[in-house]
């Protein structure tokens, strides 16, 4: 499932931030950073990569995925079947497992956490794109579930397999969701010890987890408490990664060319910089399509034309990114390579504005425009969860100035931000969505039935885009699908619905030396749930 935060969720890692307080770190407790407090920890209703850091830790689902071949391994469920035709799952339950209070899990649980997802009573509707493919779910015996597909879409077993599985006992009550958002219990491999509103949240590793008496999860889960914090100032995490507050950091393309050089270094501190074929994901401008400004595409590939992302790449990357061209990381196969990113170019911009109608009417250095009977000024706010991104939307709103586009930015604290999007109460935003699955699914995002159920905030719509999305979740043949939803690909890039800025091309992060790792990174991720500390 596609989540999204500040910043993009870059090869497998949270860009994390830092830590405010001066304290040395606890020997037994691997201490890292969100760069903000999550809205809710509720599984139903959190939508942030913030929540699922904590919740990937305490929450599991029926299967998962391998890190190195990507292959499905047995969790809450031993072994599974699928019928013939593609359209029945059958899944055996672990025997044995227990809900973090003692209560036993079984297959109510699983019937539960589906139905849920449809439950009108329930706040769930970003997440039902992702399962609305199943028609039902059965329970057959207390060990045994069985979902039904009603049609063909090509995830459904992934659907179906990775549904994050809830305990009925402390959800099955719609009331109860307020006081739900500051705890979590789960079967996984940790619990929620404590929440400290505004502070942090520790988890502590529970003795009681299945997975401990498993031969294939030797070696995962290695630390016995995790500390996150909600701290956004990243100039301030190298030096408490420097004093030994926090073990690990996600390093800039700044941070790790320039900032990382000093002689501690050589002796407490490792950076790395590593490749890999985990999703990557990207900063952009999202345009409300709900505001008259923003409808006509000229003017959308006019300011797509005014961000001048060769002087950030060279300037605030390092060269150590790739442009982004469209809806997905450009190192995707989906991500058709026809598509080229759209450059600074200020004249094609105002030629574009001027073509759109756009001029200077009244001598006042901003761009009017007569909109159904109003003269109307080309001036909009972007809002910006993150102040670290200021010096990208600096040289943006410089530069549309200079043609008479009056651009203001304002940094939002984040659950404000998280409020006006879901409300559409904006006229752009500057965020950045993670990378989601190797098979790409545009429709949480790109599907006009998203605008009201799902994560298209902008208000995106195009028929042929709704059309190709729908055939290709039909196509099951992973080379036919990809040249459908590569003409996906091709028709969002064309309509600019965002000014898309840079795809990472490497995973960088650094750590203290405590930290112990098998690998510096694994095929579709750097593995940290195999990371131990060492003193």
């Amino acid at each position: 499932m596609l989540k999204w935060s500040h910043v993009a969720m870059l090869s497998g890692l949270l860009f994390l931030g830092c830590n405010s307080e001066d304290t040395k770190i606890n020997t037994d407790t691997f201490n890292t950073n969100l760069m903000a407090e999550p809205t809710t920890l509720n599984p139903l209703t959190s939508t942030d990569g913030y929540a699922s850091s904590v919740q990937a830790y305490i929450m599991e689902s029926l299967v998962t995925r391998d890190v190195d071949t990507y292959e499905f391994k047995p969790a809450l469920a031993t072994s599974w079947t699928i019928s013939k035709d593609k359209k029945v799952f059958e899944f055996k339950l672990r025997q044995g497992v227990k809900w973090q209070d003692g209560t036993p899990f079984t297959a109510e649980d699983v019937k539960f956490s589906f139905d849920a997802l449809f439950d009108p009573k329930y706040n769930t509707a970003h997440m039902r794109p992702y399962y609305e493919g199943i028609e039902k779910v059965e329970i057959v015996d207390p060990q045994t579930i069985r979902f039904y597909a009603k049609d063909n879409y090509y995830k459904n077993f992934d659907s179906a397999s990775g549904i994050e599985v809830l305990p009925k006992h402390i959800y099955e009550n719609p009331s109860d969701m307020k006081k739900l958002n500051k705890i979590l219990i789960g079967t996984g491999p940790y619990k929620l010890e404590k929440y400290e509103k505004g502070k942090r949240i520790i988890l502590s590793r529970s003795s009681d987890w299945w997975g401990n008496e498993e031969a294939a999860k030797t070696g995962e889960h290695n630390f016995k408490k995790i500390s996150f914090r909600f701290v956004g100032e990243k100039t301030v995490a190298l030096e408490m990664l420097k004093k030994g507050t926090i073990d690990f950091k996600g390093l800039d393309p700044e941070e790790y060319v320039s900032k990382t050089s000093d002689k501690i270094w050589e002796t407490d501190l490792k950076k790395l910089k590593v490749e890999n074929k985990s999703p990557k994901g990207y900063n952009f401008y999202g345009w409300n399509f709900k505001s008259k400004i923003f409808q006509d595409k000229r003017v959308r590939r006019a300011l797509n034309h005014l961000v001048n992302r060769s002087l950030m790449l060279d300037k605030f990357e390092f060269n150590l990114s790739e442009y982004a061209t469209g809806p997905l990381y450009v190192q995707s196969d989906y991500a058709s390579k026809k598509v080229k990113p759209i450059m600074y170019d200020p004249k094609e911009a105002l030629r574009l504005l001027n073509e759109a109608g756009w001029s200077d009417t009244d001598g006042d250095l901003v761009l009017d425009k007569v909109i159904d009977g109003v003269k109307t000024k080309f001036s909009f706010t972007v809002l910006d969860p993150y102040d670290g991104f200021m010096k990208y939307n600096t040289i943006f709103k410089e530069d549309a100035k200079k043609i008479g586009v009056d651009v203001e930015i304002k940094v939002l604290e984040w659950n404000s931000f998280v409020k006006l999007l879901d409300e559409k109460k904006f006229d752009a935003i500057r965020m950045a969505w993670g990378g989601g699955s190797v098979d790409w699914e545009p429709k949480q995002i790109w599907h006009s039935s998203s605008i009201a159920q799902g994560s298209n905030f902008i208000s995106y719509h195009n028929p042929e885009v709704d059309k190709l999305i729908d055939e290709a979740r039909l196509i099951f043949d992973t080379q036919t699908r990809i040249k459908k939803l590569q003409k996906v690909y091709e028709i969002i890039a064309d309509d600019a619905p965002y000014a898309f800025f840079f795809n990472s091309r490497y995973a960088m992060y650094a750590h203290r030396n405590r930290i112990w790792k098998p690998k510096e990174t694994f095929t579709y991720g750097v593995g940290q749930s195999f990371w131990k500390i060492v003193e």
